[in-house]
């Protein structure tokens, strides 16, 4: 895909944008916002977002291949089955409230210090990931994988259905409730009451 060689797209607001109609000709979109917008299955593949903000946008399954999400702020949007594994790693940097998150893949990703507020993480994919300091503040982690995850001083107090198999992760100062604690030990079959 060729881009025309047009300046960055600077702080604009997408209001209501379906992606058939969204020109991602300039490849990069700084300080813009996108809200309400629907994005399902869109192609930004290659595109630069940098200090952005999505507004319960639906972006369930978008292309993020090669994309850089720089300082990106997702709240209420729907991003069912997103590979941000396929995202560009060098300075990708996200935050999340309020999303819809089944599915997704953030697989071998650096996520330190990344916060997840009142997510839906469902079947979500962290495995190899860095997901130290990490924040998972009233999320849904049913049957989400963690496996060889770095999640030292991450904070999972107030996060549910959770289940993470302690030897084949990294926990050292991890944060869990006394109601957490079931979490870490389902693996062993052991009953608590």
């Amino acid at each position: 895909m060729t881009r025309k060689a047009i300046g960055p797209v600077t702080g604009k607001v997408f209001e209501k944008m379906a992606s058939r109609v969204f020109d991602t000709s300039a490849g990069v979109f700084e300080g813009c916002r996108f809200v309400q917008c629907n994005f399902a299955q869109a192609v930004f593949s290659e595109l630069v977002f940098r200090e952005c903000a999505f507004e319960q946008c639906d972006l369930s399954m978008v292309k993020l291949g090669g994309t850089s999400l720089q300082e990106v702020r997702f709240s209420g949007c729907k991003l069912l089955g997103v590979q941000f594994s396929e995202c560009r790693k060098l300075l990708l940097d996200m935050s999340f409230e309020r999303c819809m998150m089944k599915l997704s893949l953030f697989s071998g990703l650096d996520l330190k210090n990344t916060r997840f507020s009142n997510c839906d993480l469902q079947e979500a994919d962290f495995s190899a990931a860095n997901l130290s300091g990490a924040l998972f503040d009233d999320c849904d982690l049913r049957q989400a994988l963690f496996f060889h995850t770095n999640l030292e001083k991450a904070d999972f107090r107030t996060a549910f259905n959770f289940s993470i198999p302690p030897e084949s992760n990294r926990l050292r100062k991890a944060k869990f409730s006394l109601d957490g604690l079931r979490g870490l030990l389902d693996a062993y079959g052991i009953e608590i009451e």
